[in-house]
């Protein structure tokens, strides 16, 4: 008398179960998602955090022209900066060496999603447009556009009103969010676009250019080494901007390790031990 409940619930048991399979398999999906449900319960999935140690190398795109966090010297070709140390410590972390794939800023995320280089680095402000393409590792540190322009002449550009005037030449490098920033805000002021970002300043100091919106984190570093140039309110910048390292978008495994890699090299000093020199 007991056995009829017992075989009555094994038979629904059985039936729930393979109404599941006729939906994955039939009128609901697709034999591939049963392949891929498979996978994610203990399959081993195609992720970089694989592949970079089997290939030996970490590809890290960078332009080589955004000090402090990327600089290529064209006479030596040696590369510094403080993203470049922090590609070698992540390199380091997956057991490997960096090699680093020259890039622009007009290009660093499409050279990503060609899958050209693993990750991109070196003063990556977060947007909305390069998030569409690629994910962003978790931010590291918060930046905005703030002026740089001679001393002399700080007091004229406080403003952005002060600095959209007929008369002011704003010079901007191409292809990246000081463009962007620029397109977006100045309409009287005369727009200069300069092709290399580690000579732009010079036309600043020489008198060629008046003024330059860059991230605040530049306009520091820049005043730092040129005297003659000042960073302007660059604690109060004109917008609220992080950086972040670029990473492939659907690489869930990658992602989940860069953030905790760069989760422990803030907090344990190593980002502030390669940043200090170039703050000091």
């Amino acid at each position: 008398m007991r056995r009829a409940p017992i075989l009555s619930a094994l038979a629904l048991t059985l039936s729930a179960v393979l109404a599941g399979m006729l939906f994955l398999t039939g009128r609901g999906g697709t034999a591939a998602a049963v392949s891929a449900t498979a996978g994610a319960a203990g399959g081993k999935e195609d992720t970089l955090l694989d592949k970079i140690p089997q290939r030996g190398r970490l590809r890290v795109c960078t332009t080589g022209d955004y000090r402090p966090f990327t600089y290529l010297d064209p006479k030596t070709g040696d590369r510094t900066g403080i993203d470049v140390d922090m590609a070698r410590h992540l390199a380091g972390s997956l057991g490997v060496q960096a090699t680093f794939v020259p890039t622009t800023w007009a290009t660093i995320v499409d050279d990503l999603a060609a899958n050209k280089c693993d990750v991109s680095m070196g003063g990556v402000s977060v947007t909305l447009a390069r998030a569409r393409k690629a994910y962003f590792s978790t931010p590291y540190i918060t930046d905005g556009k703030a002026p740089i322009a001679r001393c002399a002449d700080k007091d004229k550009y406080q403003t952005l009103e002060q600095i959209d005037q007929p008369g002011v030449r704003v010079i901007v490098n191409p292809g990246g969010t000081n463009q962007q920033f620029v397109q977006a805000n100045i309409k009287k002021a005369t727009v200069i676009t300069h092709p290399d970002n580690n000579t732009i300043h010079e036309e600043i100091a020489a008198g060629r250019a008046d003024v330059m919106i860059t991230d605040a984190s530049e306009t520091r570093y820049q005043s730092k080494i040129r005297p003659e140039l000042c960073a302007i309110n660059p604690d109060k910048p004109f917008t609220f901007a992080e950086k972040a390292y670029l990473l492939p978008r659907g690489d869930e495994v990658f992602k989940e390790y860069v953030d905790q890699w760069l989760h422990l090299s803030v907090n344990d000093g190593t980002y502030a031990r390669y940043a200090a020199p170039w703050q000091s």
